[in-house]
């Protein structure tokens, strides 16, 4: 299948296991075509060049992650995503769809941070995750020094940043940028983009006992 054949197949595939687990708030699919493939694919101008790794973190239904591996098959894709009938779900559309260059990873961000993954990839991508300073701690260690962070934001991204700038900075991030996502049907949406300029203290992230739902300072 060309690419458009295999982004409308993920999206008859959504839709499909939808029915039986809550994937997505999306029933309709002109709308689910919209904020999950157009979406994703606004991220596409913001990606290096090449053969490039990416990380999608708290995957849920797979937006963005495997509308970047459809459209980028130069790229490998890494879907972390901890509930595991959702990793199940990407799994099986990996399969279905012969994405060769996606893998799913059923664990928690934190743990992913802090392991295998810490410091691997190019960029770090992350939608309907949480406030910018949950974002920036989940990400940020699993970003290479000299990577980025590209996180699908809506219309308090600038409040968010503001509140999550020492926590970007302590993390090893540069400044943020707002890119407009220019998306009709989806107004107000953007992508917030922070470059890694140093590596993230090993204290970050942080366990969730340690955490215990208070976001950094």
């Amino acid at each position: 299948m060309d690419q458009q054949a295999l982004l409308g197949r993920y999206l008859d595939l959504l839709l499909e296991a939808n029915q039986t687990m809550n994937l997505t708030r999306i029933t309709d699919r002109a709308r689910a075509q919209v904020l999950h493939i157009d979406d994703s694919l606004t991220l596409l101008p913001h990606l290096p060049p090449g053969k490039i790794s990416i990380v999608d973190v708290g995957s849920g239904g797979g937006a963005p992650g495997i509308p970047l591996a459809i459209a980028r098959p130069d790229a490998t894709v890494t879907c972390i995503e901890a509930t595991k009938k959702k990793a199940v779900f990407l799994e099986h559309v990996a399969k279905e769809l012969k994405l060769e260059n996606l893998r799913v990873v059923a664990l928690r961000a934190e743990d992913a941070g802090r392991g295998d993954f810490r410091q691997k990839f190019d960029v770090a991508v992350a939608r309907a995750l949480g406030t910018m300073v949950w974002v920036a701690e989940w990400l940020l260690p699993l970003a290479k020094v000299n990577g980025k962070v590209l996180a699908m934001k809506g219309i308090k991204a600038s409040e968010e940043i503001a509140a999550a700038t020492g926590a970007i900075t302590r993390l090893g991030g540069g400044p943020a940028t707002i890119h407009p996502a220019a998306l009709p049907g989806a107004e107000g949406h953007v992508i917030v983009e922070i470059l890694k300029k140093r590596p993230t203290p090993p204290a970050f992230p942080r366990l969730p006992s340690i955490a215990k739902g208070t976001p950094m300072r």
